[in-house]
Formats: structure tokens, sequence, C-alpha cells
């Protein structure tokens, strides 16, 4: 398949979105509910906390009783019981007495507020305190967290540690999540080894990209499987055949650049529609996406660095979305400390080392070049309607920990 024309980013990422997919949801146990995201609302089953209780070790009392009270003025009461967390009392709190109660324990009947314990002293029951405290004071309200009833989550929320603990706060011991996509990836190449130690044939090369495009996948909420396949028609075709049977997404790595004799998008054309082969981006000007079986199909160059940044560009915000959960650049803005050359009509996806208040662009950057994506840490974007930068300009800058699920 030779395509001669560009696609702008814009557009790519248009049909990208167009063809936009989501996954079915699936109920799971809250313990395995972290880093998710909501298919359903979330409703409280229960008020939390359930009854008034004690903010603090202390003494439940009548605040009115406490009141005046001082250092130089301390007051008495009695202590009638004691509440540990867990337990409660059936008794009252009356006037001049107080009732011995750890924090998160029911508030007894009677009183009203809860006296620190580093403001008393007792001799057995004899409790002498040394201040005051208002109506209320330490003392959290029945339902001042969540109201039985209430929508205290909206679908599409994304499970982080605080929504965890919400959620099982209303009730839940389980909950409807999106599925997790399932992404094979397809490593095409015939100079391609494993890696060893041992001296590597003549015309080979290690085959990094299943690794990077493995990990680059996790890191967008989805589960990766790897294959690989020969240059071969054939090869590619039942292997992007097969993965359209048993997998939400399919990402072939090599075999994509625009001249004749490459496979991958001969066969793409050949078994379903091809969106687009070609972008105005660098690096990864032969970036493709397609549609097999209703499946869409990523695919990737050959070259490490390119691969990653089309990943970037293209697969992360639909794996994303796929699964309910919004995606757009963070972009913020320093100041470069480098002149970047870029020329219009094409995008730039600059390998940078960026602080909080500068952008340095990598100056080693062929699309081969893993180490430069190692000593990057972010993007400096350049739009196809700048012609570059020049040193003390402000630039767009996306870090890369921003890109993460």
């Amino acid at each position: 398949m030779f395509l001669s024309k560009l696609d702008s980013l814009q557009n790519a990422l248009k049909l990208i979105s167009d063809n936009q997919k989501f996954t079915d949801a699936e109920e799971i146990s809250i313990h395995d509910a972290h880093k998710r995201v909501l298919a359903e609302d979330i409703m409280a089953y229960h008020d939390s906390p359930p009854f008034d209780k004690s903010a603090m070790d202390g003494f439940a009392v009548i605040a009115e009783n406490t009141f005046g009270a001082s250092q130089s003025a301390p007051k008495q009461l009695k202590i009638i019981d004691a509440i540990g967390a867990g337990d409660f009392t059936e008794k009252t709190v009356g006037d001049g007495e107080a009732i011995t109660i750890a924090t998160g324990a029911p508030i007894p009947d009677g009183a009203n507020a809860v006296l620190m314990k580093e403001y008393t002293t007792n001799d057995g029951d004899d409790l002498t305190i040394y201040s005051q405290v208002t109506p209320g004071e330490n003392v959290s309200p029945k339902a001042e967290d969540i109201k039985k009833g209430e929508k205290i989550l909206d679908k599409n929320t994304f499970i982080r540690y605080q929504e965890l603990g919400l959620i099982a706060s209303a009730g839940y011991d389980k909950v409807k999540v999106f599925k997790k996509p399932r992404v094979k990836v397809i490593i095409t190449g015939n100079e391609l080894v494993e890696p060893t130690k041992d001296e590597i044939d003549k015309a080979k090369i290690i085959n990094s990209n299943q690794f990077t495009i493995k990990a680059m996948i996790e890191d967008s909420g989805a589960i990766a499987d790897i294959c690989h396949a020969g240059d071969t028609f054939e090869e590619v075709k039942e292997a992007i055949l097969e993965a359209s049977k048993t997998h939400d997404v399919i990402m072939t790595t090599g075999g994509t650049a625009i001249s004749k004799g490459d496979v991958v998008l001969d066969v793409v054309d050949d078994i379903g529609e091809i969106l687009f082969h070609g972008v105005a981006i660098r690096p990864g000007k032969p970036a493709g996406a397609g549609i097999a079986n209703g499946k869409m199909i990523f695919t990737f160059s050959g070259q490490p660095v390119a691969a990653m940044s089309q990943f970037d560009m293209f697969a992360r915000k639909y794996l994303f979305e796929m699964q309910g959960r919004f995606f757009d650049f963070k972009i913020v803005q320093r100041v470069s400390q480098l002149k970047i050359p870029s020329q219009l009509g094409r995008t730039d996806f600059i390998r940078a080392v960026s602080d909080e208040e500068y952008a340095k662009h990598v100056l080693n950057r062929g699309s081969g070049i893993i180490r430069s994506m190692v000593e990057a840490n972010s993007y400096i974007i350049i739009d196809e309607n700048d012609e570059g930068y020049q040193k003390d300009d402000i630039v767009n800058v996306v870090f890369f920990d921003s890109l993460l699920w």
C-alpha cells in the first residue's frame, strides 16, 4: 500500500476519535478496583458515620457543664461509664456527669460534646476539668461524610485510593467498572532477535519494541499480549486476523514505511479499511491506523523512539477512553533554553529535559536512539503552524509522567 499524501495530526486524531469504541462493564471485588474506571454511579447504602461519633479520645460531656472551666478555676464531674471504639453504652449523661470515650465511639445520650483527655485529670471516678467545650465540639455528626441515598461518585470516575475508601464506606463490596482492553502487539521483522549477551548475527537487531510498547499499554490501563510475525503478507495477515477474534485492539510495529514492499498496511487494506497512513509529524511519519473485523489497528514504526512517540500521539488516548477515562495532553509552558528548528505543516514532538521553568531539547534525536527517551522527561510540542522556536521563547511542554494511567 503506497501513499504519498500526509495527513495532518489533527485529521488523523479525528479519524481515530470518530471510530472510538468502549469496553463493556464488569463487576469486580472492591479489592481489585484500584485504578479502574467506574461504569456506574455510586449511591450510598449507608450514612457515614452512621451515628454521632467522638473525634477525640476524652470524655463525653454536656458542654454547658464545662463553661467557665480553666486552669485557675477547674470544675468537677463524675465518670459514670467508659466506651471503647466499637462499643456503646445504655447510660445517659446527666448534669455533672461524664463518660470516658475513645475516638470513633458513639456519643452517648445526653452528651453533646467531647472534652479532650489532655485537659483533665482524674482520681478514680472523680474527674477534674481545666478547659471548656462548646456544643458539638469534637463530635463528628451522623452522615457528616456520606448521606444514605445520595450519589457520591459519578460513572466514569477514575478510582484512586481516596475513591476506594469512599466506595467502601458507602457499603459496596463489589463495583461495576469498564473492562481492561486486551491489546495484541504484533512485532514484524525478520531481522529481530531476543535479548542476549551473546554476539548477534550480522543484519540482526534486538527486539526492544516488544518491551517498550507492552509497558506503555500497561501504563494506559490495558492488557498486552505479544506475538511475532515475519515480513510476509500471509504471516502478517494470519496474525492480524487471529488477533481480531480475540483482542479489542491490535498494534503492529515495523512494516509501515511509506514505500512499496512493506506489508502491514497492505494487509489492513486487504482485510479491512485504512483510516490513514502517513502523518505530518516528527518523529513517526509512517504512522497508520485502520479497522479490521471491527477492531482498531495501530501501525507503528519499527524504530523504537518513533514507535513510542506514535503510541503517545495516537494510541494512548484511545485506550484511556475505551475504559471511560477522558484523556488529553496536560500542556504546560516553559522557556526554551535552545533554538529549535521545525517546518510549517509538520507537528514535532521533541524529546526534552524540562523543569519548573525551562525546557531543553535532547540534541541526539534520531528515531532509533532509545537513550534519548531515557534522558528526556518530556516532549516539546511544535504545532504545524510554527516554524520552530528561538532561544528564550515560550514553548508547550508535556511531561511523560502526566501521560500515565
